[in-house]
């Protein structure tokens, strides 16, 4: 193929699923689209691996995610054959090959031959023990905690080569453990277009497009600020990009479907889950988005260029879990006059009960207790508005080193029906179950101490290690760092007027950990400089106080008019250890939209 040939090429690529459980019309939409030359499928949110590891416990056959199989792949093999498509998923989870098994078993049922490749060596658990004797000792990378005795999991974030060697050896179908989400995007783009590991612009702008996908509709209208402009929900369209050998791709849609492609829609999903925009560290490459640019290029279309990438750090992030103790959550709902203050009530006294048992079985005390009432805007903090609501709905949600102390717990939820607040209610679901409560563990561990792997029909492909890939100058030349510089507020003009955030800008936030972000993109180039001044860091940090214990980060994305908030210690332990009913911060942007802003009426004027 010549070089011209090459940069008119166009490679589409369809995202089918932005996490396990989500839904099971994406595959068959994008395969019968007929506008897609390759499927790519996201499964493993931080928490999943620990799930599918005690699937694995107790079954050994099992540990990845099912529905990948028995689901997605069912509903659309003989389609995918047929047209030709190639798939990559991470569906593999703890076990790669039990995955492979279970699709070859598919393949044979329904008579098709199928090359798939496993891609493996994320799994890290057998170099724990020289790791707990290594020095410097390893150390949790938001809280600076040791390695925890008795770990879960321990996965190193792979990349896209081996994804590459196993689609440059032929495979119809590859199917990975743990690997960076836009890494099976990165993957089939390093393929089709033969970038190198040196290629650092190009790695940075398939790992964008990558990342605009790997969380399903989120990219078509999803989760949109403006969510009754999208339309038909029921049809909404799963993202597809058409990508060119220079790194540009456009975002677009099935034909016909539901959902609303714009810039703004795709400059949330950009800053969704990133931290620093200047430096986003990926295994292959650390990607610079803040000169990014993204452009209408017709309806439902939108065009994204301007991903720059420097050297990729010597480190894989390795996502570790454990158990600290158990947890449970239980919910009662309140009907009738003063509902908010006879929910709260409640849940102190089942506490304080509680409590007291457990005192007098020598338990010991909680080791964390929440208390929400639902409808009455709990999460807002002191920034919930008086509401005289005649329904809420108790939450309490708690935590114990013992299972017994929380089986007591569960069984004292009930009493609340016949004890105290008239209108105690739906309690529904039986009683509420202790489980284990699971944490997240990340730390670093250098290249050289891992070896992914491809297999393909039992035949091991070498991959090429990824911590030496060169940095050229042009990459290198990348802008200084893009924290946001603080100003002072000036004095608002006279006629001023007081509305909030969401009026000025679109939001959105997501988690990694206990870390939440927020990006937040002007709705006019023209109100940038605004909130450039009342939207500082402390001005955030003070309205989510409540929910925010460590510090706030403001970076500047000048591409898209942005600013992107990095909120450290914000989600009470984040994931599957949280005791909040948002433990991954979903609703922190909605909060922030909320902060009350000064504007001019000619700035407001510029607004549809």
């Amino acid at each position: 193929m010549s070089s011209n040939q090459n940069n008119e090429r166009i490679v589409r690529i369809g995202g089918a699923s932005g996490f396990w459980g989500d839904s099971s019309v994406g595959a068959p939409q994008l395969v019968g689209s007929g506008q897609i030359d390759y499927l790519v499928f996201d499964y493993l949110a931080e928490l999943t691996m620990s799930i599918l590891a005690g699937a694995r416990l107790k079954k050994p056959e099992l540990g990845y995610a099912t529905d990948f199989v028995s689901v997605a792949m069912k509903s659309v093999l003989k389609d995918v054959v047929k047209q030709g498509i190639r798939v990559v998923s991470n569906a593999g989870g703890v076990n790669p090959q039990g995955c492979a098994d279970a699709l070859a078993a598919l393949a044979a049922e329904q008579g098709i031959s199928l090359k798939i490749a496993v891609v493996s060596g994320d799994d890290v658990s057998p170099l724990l023990p020289q790791l707990r004797q290594s020095q410097p000792p390893v150390r949790e990378l938001q809280n600076g905690a040791a390695l925890p005795e008795r770990v879960l999991t321990a996965n190193a974030y792979l990349g896209a080569r081996p994804i590459q060697a196993a689609l440059d050896a032929g495979a119809q179908v590859v199917i990975t453990g743990r690997c960076v989400d836009s890494a099976v995007t990165l993957g089939v783009l390093m393929h089709e277009f033969k970038w190198q590991p040196s290629d650092l612009d190009l790695l940075a702008a398939g790992s964008l497009a990558g990342h605009i996908i790997e969380c399903g509709c989120q990219a078509t209208g999803g989760l949109h600020t403006d969510w009754d402009t999208v339309p038909d929900w029921p049809n909404i369209g799963y993202p597809i990009v058409e990508c060119s050998a220079d790194g540009s791709f456009v975002v677009t849609k099935p034909a016909s479907t539901g959902g609303k492609i714009t810039p703004a829609v795709v400059g949330e999903q950009m800053l969704y889950e990133i931290g620093d925009p200047a430096a986003y560290l990926l295994p292959d490459v650390v990607a610079d988005f803040t000169q990014v640019r993204i452009e209408q290029a017709g309806e439902h279309r939108v065009r994204v260029h301007g991903a720059r990438g420097r050297a990729p750090t010597a480190s894989y992030k390795v996502s570790a879990t454990y158990v600290d103790g158990f947890k449970t959550a239980a919910q009662l709902t309140i009907v009738g006059f003063d509902a908010v203050a006879k929910a709260r009530r409640t849940g102190e006294a089942i506490l304080a009960r509680t409590s007291a048992l457990f005192s007098q079985y020598g338990f010991g005390p909680y080791s964390g207790t929440q208390i929400e009432v639902l409808g009455a805007e709990s999460c807002y903090g002191p920034h919930a508005q008086a509401l005289q609501t005649r329904e809420a709905v108790l939450r309490l949600a708690v935590t114990h080193p013992r299972k017994e102390a929380l089986e007591l717990f569960a069984r004292e939820v009930a009493p609340a029906g016949t004890s105290w607040a008239p209108g105690t209610t739906g309690a529904g679901g039986g009683r509420a179950s202790a489980s284990p409560s699971i944490r997240q563990y990340a730390f670093l561990l250098d290249k050289s101490q891992v070896d992914a792997a491809v297999t393909i029909d039992g035949e091991r492909i070498d991959v090429p290690r990824t911590d030496g890939a060169p940095a050229n100058k042009a990459a290198n030349a990348i802008s200084s760092p893009a924290r946001a510089t603080q100003t002072t507020i000036d004095t608002p003009a006279a006629d001023s007027i007081e509305v909030p955030l969401l009026r000025l800008a679109w939001a959105r936030s997501g988690d990694k950990g206990d870390t939440s972000n927020i990006g937040v993109i002007a709705r006019h180039p023209d109100l940038l400089p605004l909130l450039r001044e009342q939207l500082t860091e402390t001005r955030v940090a003070e309205w989510l106080a409540h929910l925010v214990k460590g510090r706030v980060t403001r970076y500047e994305v000048p591409g898209i008019d942005a600013f992107n908030f990095v909120c450290e210690q914000a989600l009470g332990g984040g994931g599957m250890a949280s005791l909040r009913n948002d433990p991954l911060g979903k609703g922190m942007g909605q909060i922030l939209l909320a902060v009350p802003m000064r504007v001019s009426p000619a700035l407001l004027a510029l607004l549809p």
